[in-house]
């Protein structure tokens, strides 16, 4: 297998002060084992984070950009799923 037949490797990252896991790049690698280790070589050579997630792109799928209304437009009509009503305690910063 050469390095052109490599999958495409989606990298995510949490940093040591996040609570969720960021999408940093992308890159190729054989496996899932040296696409870790590459994510960790390209991505947290200064100690950024704490834990590395890395997706085979292929299994990734998104809903498309023209779809948009269709799918999100219904969650505009319930505004108990906001929370922008409550009040929260000044101790919660994750919020």
């Amino acid at each position: 297998m050469t390095n052109k037949e490599w999958p495409l490797w989606e990298v995510f990252i949490r940093a040591k002060q996040g609570l969720n896991h960021k999408h940093v790049g992308s890159l190729h690698a054989a496996d899932q084992t040296m696409a870790i280790e590459n994510a960790r070589d390209v991505y947290t050579r200064r100690m950024e984070g704490v834990s590395i997630w890395v997706v085979e792109s292929k299994y990734i799928h998104a809903n498309e950009p023209s779809e948009q209304d269709a799918l999100f437009d219904p969650a505009n009509d319930k505004v108990y799923r906001h929370p922008t009503f409550y009040i929260l305690p000044e101790e919660l910063n994750h919020m």
